[in-house]
Parts: C-alpha cells; sequence; structure tokens
C-alpha cells in the first residue's frame, strides 16, 4: 500500500497517501454513504443521506480536451460528489455541518474548503489544518520531482507587512542558482514593489505574480546579503527537485556521523535515499543526523523505508510502523510494517521492486526538525519510537499532524480531505499539536545546511557526546549573531502557495 501523509501546515501545502499518509488506490468504503436515494446533496441543510460518490465522480462542468475519464456535467454535479466524498471517506464526517449550502459557492473546491470539522485541539488550534486542494496535473508532476517556480525555498515571518522572508534553500542548477542567489538571502523588492512594506492591493498582486510566478514571464527580485544588494532576473519553469541533498560523513572523536538533508517524501526519494544509506552503510557510521526541518511529508511507504534503514530489521521485524485508522464507514486494513524491501515508485528513475534495503541498525538517531516538518517525517519518528529507537529532535515543534490522505482527483482538481489517522506500534498517535523537540534550535540561515557549523546540526553534533542542549560560550556567541532572531516563526512559503500568498 502507498500512503501519502502530505504537506505541513504553510506548504499545500506531500502508504501512497498523502502527508503522513495515503494511497495511490482511494481507501475501500465499505459501508456507503447512503442508500443513493437523497437528493441535492449538501444543498438542502439537513440531508444526511447522500448518493454514492462513485456514482457522481468525473461529471465535469469543463470537461477537459483529450481526458476520456472527464464526462459533460455541471458545477452541481462535481459539488455533489464532493459532499458525498466527503460523507464517505473523512475522518471526521461526523463533524461536518449541514449547514453550508452548495448553491452558495462558486466553484467545487469553494464548496470543499467548508466541508470539514471546526473542532480544536487542546491547545485550541484547528483540529483539521489540513484540508485544501491542487490542480491534479500539477500534483502529479510534483510526485515525480518537478514544480513549477525559481528553484528557490522561502521563509517568512509574516504575510502582512512588515514581511521579513529569507532564502532557506536553492535547488542546484536552478533559475536561483544560476541567478547567484544563496541561502540565507532576504527579500527586498518584487519587479519594483518593496516587500517589505507595500500593503495595497495593486502592489500585492505583483508581489505575489512575481515569488509564485505561474507563466513563464521574467521578474526581477531584489535581495540584501550581509548589507549588500543581490539583484536576480529570473524566468521560472519546471524544476527538478532534489529529495536529498548534502549527504555526507562527519568524523568525530566519538565516530562516524552520518547527515542528510530530506526535503520530501516523494517517488524519486526512494533512489536517493537507498543510495545514500547504502553508502553510509558502507563508511560504516554509527550515528545518523536526520534533517527534516523542511520536510513537510509525502509517501508514507518512503517514511517506512527510511525507518527500517535507520533501525534495521533486530529491531523492526514483524513490528508495525503505522496503523492506519479510519472512519467507522472503513474496513480497517492491516497495518503498515518497517518495509525492508523497496517498493520500486514509477519515477523517471525507478528503483526495482523487492530489492533488499540497506540498513545501519542503530538504536538512536538525532532528527533536526521545525515548525515545517510534517506528516510522514513526523511519523518516521513516531514510527521509530514505536519499537523503543531513542529518537532525539534538535531545533523547533514539529508541525503536528498524525493524519493522512488518499487524495482524489475530480473533473481536473485533486482533493485532500484527511482520511486516516497514523498511530504507533505502541498506539500512539495523538500528537497534533507536535512534537517538542530535546534541544530548541533556531535556524542559522547564515551557514550552508550540512555545515557542521550551522546551529542546529551543531548542537545535534554535541548533544550525542555529552547530553547537553547548551552549547560552548564561544559557539554560542557567534550563533547568536548568525541565527535570524524571527527564525522559529518562521513558515515556509511551499506549495499550496496561493494558500499562502502575501496579503
Amino acid at each position: 500500500m502507498k500512503v501519502l501523509q502530505c504537506l505541513s501546515l504553510a506548504s499545500l501545502l506531500a502508504l501512497a497517501a498523502c502527508g503522513g499518509g495515503g494511497s495511490s488506490a482511494p481507501a475501500t468504503n465499505t459501508a456507503g454513504n447512503g442508500s443513493g436515494t437523497g437528493t441535492g446533496n449538501g444543498g438542502n441543510g439537513g440531508a444526511t443521506v447522500f448518493a454514492p460518490s462513485a456514482t457522481l465522480a468525473n461529471r465535469c462542468e469543463k470537461p477537459r480536451a483529450g481526458n476520456s475519464s472527464d464526462k459533460p456535467g455541471t458545477l452541481r454535479n462535481e459539488q455533489d460528489w464532493v459532499r458525498s466524498w466527503i460523507d464517505e471517506a473523512y475522518l471526521w464526517y461526523n463533524e461536518v455541518p449541514n449547514t453550508y449550502l452548495a448553491q452558495n459557492y462558486s466553484t467545487a473546491p469553494a464548496y470543499f474548503d467548508v466541508l470539514k470539522t471546526y473542532a480544536t485541539t487542546p491547545s485550541g488550534k484547528p483540529k483539521d489544518q489540513f484540508h485544501f486542494t491542487y490542480s491534479t496535473a500539477e500534483w502529479e508532476a510534483s510526485q515525480s520531482g518537478v514544480e513549477f517556480g525559481y528553484g528557490f525555498l522561502m521563509a517568512n515571518n509574516s504575510l502582512r507587512p512588515p514581511r521579513n522572508a529569507v532564502i532557506a534553500m536553492v535547488e542546484p542548477g536552478s533559475p536561483a542558482a544560476l541567478a547567484g542567489l544563496q541561502r540565507g538571502d532576504v527579500l527586498q523588492r518584487v519587479d519594483g514593489v518593496d516587500f517589505v512594506y507595500a500593503g495595497d492591493s495593486a502592489s500585492v498582486d505583483v508581489l505575489n505574480a512575481g515569488i509564485f510566478p505561474d507563466k513563464k514571464v521574467s521578474h526581477t527580485l531584489v535581495f540584501s546579503r550581509n548589507g549588500t544588494q543581490v539583484i536576480a532576473t529570473m524566468t521560472a519553469g519546471d524544476i527538478n527537485t532534489t529529495a536529498v541533498q548534502n549527504a555526507k560523513v562527519i568524523n568525530t572523536p566519538t565516530g562516524k556521523v552520518g547527515y542528510l538533508t530530506f526535503n520530501t517524501h516523494n517517488y524519486v526519494s526512494e533512489r536517493q535515499l537507498i543510495e545514500t544509506m547504502q553508502s553510509f552503510q558502507t563508511a560504516g557510521v554509527s550515528d545518523l543526523v536526520l534533517d527534516v526541518r523542511y520536510n513537510g511529508g509525502g509517501l508514507l511507504d518512503v517514511a517506512s523505508e527510511m525507518a527500517y534503514m535507520i533501525a534495521g530489521p533486530q529491531q523492526t521485524s514483524g513490528k508495525t510502523f503505522e496503523q492506519i485508522v479510519y472512519n467507522d464507514k472503513t474496513k480497517p486494513e492491516a497495518p503498515v510494517p518497517f518495509h525492508a524491501r523497496s517498493i520500486g515508485f514509477a519515477a523517471p528513475n525507478p528503483v526495482q521492486k523487492n530489492l533488499a534495503l540497506p540498513y545501519l541498525g542503530l538504536k538512536k538517531v538525532t532528527v533536526l526538525t521545525t515548525a515545517n516538518t510534517c506528516s510522514a517525517s513526523e511519523a518516521i519518528i513516531n514510527g521509530l519510537r514505536g519499537v523503543d529507537v531513542e529518537v532525539n529532535l534538535i531545533g523547533g515543534t514539529t508541525c503536528g499532524k498524525p493524519y493522512g490522505f488518499y487524495p482524489q482527483p475530480n473533473c481536473g482538481t485533486t482533493y485532500f480531505a484527511v482520511n486516516f489517522k497514523g498511530v504507533n506500534a505502541k498506539g500512539f498517535g495523538d500528537f497534533a499539536d507536535g512534537m517538542a523537540p530535546t534541544c530548541a534550535a533556531s535556524d542559522d540561515y547564515q551557514h550552508a545546511l550540512g555545515d557542521p557549523a550551522e546551529g542546529m546540526l551543531a548542537l545535534a553534533l554535541q548533544y550525542r557526546n555529552n547530553k547537553s542542549c547548551s552549547l560552548p560560550t564561544g559557539k554560542a556567541q557567534l550563533l547568536s549573531q548568525s541565527v535570524d532572531s524571527g527564525a522559529t516563526a518562521m513558515r515556509l512559503l511551499r506549495p499550496q502557495y496561493r494558500e499562502i500568498s502575501v496579503r
């Protein structure tokens, strides 16, 4: 089963179910959602019986040319499908208000947006923060590692003036890299408009068009770097994103430590992770720092593979990685195991199916986290803790998404609604308010990811030696000068980018 646990709070924004988990095929619904005799799905303000979603699927207001699955239909057909599917497959279907009327919404995605629970977590935040849509074409491309943009990842601490946005990562060979942009560059202007302070609607439109382009049109972005202006004129394009970066072996007095930046659990990540872990195994590393500070999630099966490659068979054989818990209309399934063999996802350069995976056989691991660490990334942590692997978190509290999706396409839009909750071998999955770090640290944008001097990695390397969360005085002073003071509040500007457009 391919489960996808999708992207983080600020993102899509990503088992083949989504973000902490999801599947390449929809979950089997054995109870259905009613007798099929209901009329006006979601439109009568009180109906609880809906026609089966399968009978309503692909009846489209605007069928896509050349797409044989799309049949002529109406907006109301699409909305009826949305309401039916929510009633069948949404984890909290019985908490969705019946007061929202389909006829009050101009699109099916707009109607979908309100069909969710409005309950809150113990801390007071919304229980469901992960209800969104994607264009189907864009979503499918992203799973093969392709995203449209400049090839940089930015983080910001406010969508309203005064704004502060910094480049967190740059894809090698991308328009951003070719323009000379680097991690730590701070955005100042977009096509002549002041990014920090502009607030009128016309200026905001310019900012959004330049930061989140959807066409191959040139834009000029101005950044500051240590007091120097950096001007980058770029044209966005299809970027082949790199799931695994900066893999290296760090020699320490107490042994070899493997480090890798792991950015997303997509199809292409399977090969990259396997090859990286094989190199660590060959090098004889005795410890690992897994950097998922920007990893919003993705395929749960990839998370399971990664957890196995960390712990090995001695600790995981025959044990549950994650048990998926559905609503009471959906037939329970066998738990997701720790995958000891490759899935063989349909990537551009796929791994052969059923290959024995390399493993390190570690009893403890250090994970670098922020509020942008979400879903499938959290599943790695929770799954390993479920089999008594010591997992130490360095950085910030994770996003809190013990949930996953089975992304469901209809008429060119793919819908992401929480379909299940995941729990580990000990039955634990209650981290909707995030997982707290062992040692708190801010993101250090002044050092490259993987640099042993970078704040979070430096603290991780120290903690593994002496269990201290305090850097030596000299290093601590240097770190306090180099870390962005607002880093702990930063959220990534990443898909779904239109959802988090600046305001």
